[in-house]
């Protein structure tokens, strides 16, 4: 699979309890706001586990990323459908890789985080 330039992918994940408590266990990331559900019985979604959504597009495409930058804009709760739209600014191949440049807009009805992947 090749990508181009202007290229736009959309997908989307709804984020779980079941997902909260299994990035806890791993990144020990125990925050009350994340092991106590709300008053509405949801928990708050780490915002490095938010950040696995560009992963997606690195697996699909096989790209190992280097430089990350995220913008934290509104919590994710669990139940949140997350729709991720990622915008392919630059694509080169180069002597031994592919470098890649694209921006991710992920947003939801309550939550938005801003992911820029650079080659």
């Amino acid at each position: 699979m090749s990508l181009k330039v202007g290229e736009v992918i959309t997908f989307e994940r709804t984020f779980t309890a079941e997902d909260v408590k299994g990035f806890t266990k791993i990144s020990g990331d125990e925050g009350v706001h994340h092991v106590t559900p709300d008053e509405q019985g949801r928990l708050v979604v780490q915002g490095l586990l938010t950040a696995t959504l560009p992963t997606k597009v690195g697996g699909d495409y096989n790209v190992l990323a280097r430089t990350m930058n995220f913008e934290f804009i509104r919590p994710v709760f669990t139940g949140d459908t997350i729709i991720c739209e990622v915008t392919i600014e630059r694509f080169e191949k180069q002597a031994n890789r592919t470098a890649i440049c694209a921006s991710f807009l992920c947003d939801g009805l309550s939550s938005q985080v801003r992911h820029c992947l650079h080659e």
